[in-house]
């Protein structure tokens, strides 16, 4: 294996460790603030999802597209056919539910969380809260699906 298969493989790995770890991450933070209730804490919780989000998961995305398609081309894999096709239909299709339903939902619930004081948390915030944990959980389903081609590479 040449040299520069094993980078874009690095760039590929810690990509999808970034993205997989920070999604999972910042649900379980998100699940325990929302448990919590208070409004300093759930403004706080937005908040570090919303920094997370653009360190972590935008450069995982970008970081596992890089060194993917790096190593799909540099290895000579057909990225039309197979697992490799199917892989990326997943992670595109988590993609436009992150990009389409999560980041809008995202965006209104930090907009809520910023104008929180001591009064009681607002049933729209929490509302949109239940609707970000769903969507969040769908768009993981896909993104489990291409980890598992990227590792299994069936048929």
């Amino acid at each position: 294996m040449p040299d520069t298969y094993l980078v874009w493989k690095f760039l590929h790995i810690t990509g999808v460790v970034m993205l997989m770890g920070n999604i999972t991450v910042t649900a379980i933070w998100k699940y325990f603030a929302d448990r919590d209730g208070r409004p300093a804490v759930l403004a706080f919780a937005q908040k570090l999802i919303t920094y997370t989000d653009w360190s972590m998961t935008v450069w995982g995305v970008i970081l596992t597209m890089i060194g993917g398609y790096g190593l799909a081309i540099e290895g000579g894999f057909d990225l039309f056919g197979g697992w490799l096709l199917w892989a990326q239909v997943c992670f595109f299709a988590a993609g436009l539910i992150w990009m389409g339903l999560i980041v809008p939902i995202q965006i209104k619930a930090a907009r809520l969380a910023r104008e929180f004081d001591d009064a009681p948390v607002p049933d729209a915030y929490k509302a949109l809260s239940r609707k970000w944990i769903f969507w969040g959980l769908i768009s993981t389903v896909p993104l489990l699906a291409a980890l598992w081609l990227m590792i299994a590479q069936p048929g």
